[in-house]
């Protein structure tokens, strides 16, 4: 069964150099195209698309925004979030919106291909290493009231995941289950009020539980 997506650009040939790598690979169908964020909830309602690969800054509806209207509606599908700098302060704010990755638009064919099929899988794309630094350009509160009611297991796991571990890796370092930690990740994202791991991580980084100028791991995906 093929993953059926959207592109979302105003820049025609950007759409164009999209469907040419996407409609290429097996398993993935470019189904529609539009030119801007305002075009959004009427292609998923004619096309009914699995995944938006959508451009971040458009002229009158910008992804961002785009991704709001879009969490306000039950089943949305998933957005993946094409920007020209991957320091781009708006990919920070898609993030927060619901968006569950980016990708640069200078990123290697094969690049977007992986993160389209990770999103479209129902996976996050998470760059823990990019959003520290979009994190970074953000104003922290600094205060840890996001965090509080987190258990001191679940602060470890949440610490883990803004590593960008796996759950396996995470429990391997705290010596419990995948299972475990998965139960551990599920609680904190109900907590948080966080619908993925890079929405727990945001919140981890804005509330101050996670200084955003910390150093990163020699193992930092990056």
């Amino acid at each position: 069964m093929s993953i059926r997506l959207a592109l979302v650009d105003d820049e025609p040939l950007v759409r164009a150099g999209l469907r040419a790598i996407l409609d290429a690979e097996p398993g993935l169908s470019v189904v529609c195209e539009g030119s801007d964020g305002e075009d959004v909830l009427n292609l998923v309602d004619e096309f009914t698309p699995d995944l938006l690969v959508m451009d971040v800054r458009m002229p009158r509806v910008s992804g961002i925004e785009a991704t709001r209207l879009l969490r306000q509606r039950p089943d949305s599908p998933r957005v993946l979030i094409l920007t020209t700098f991957d320091s781009d302060d708006h990919v920070y704010e898609a993030l927060k919106a619901g968006a569950d990755g980016f990708v640069v638009k200078r990123a290697e064919p094969a690049e977007l291909v992986r993160a389209v099929r990770i999103v479209a899988e129902g996976d996050s794309l998470l760059y823990p290493a990019r959003i520290r630094r979009l994190a970074t350009r953000q104003s922290s509160r600094g205060d840890k009231l996001a965090t509080a009611h987190l258990s001191e297991r679940e602060k470890d796991v949440l610490r883990g995941v803004a590593r960008g571990l796996s759950n396996a890796q995470i429990a391997s370092e705290l010596f419990v289950g995948a299972e475990t930690v998965k139960s551990h990740v599920a609680s904190i994202l109900m907590k948080l009020a966080a619908r993925d791991r890079t929405q727990a991580v945001i919140a981890a980084y804005e509330s101050g539980f996670i200084e955003p100028g910390a150093a990163l791991p020699r193992n930092e995906t990056r």
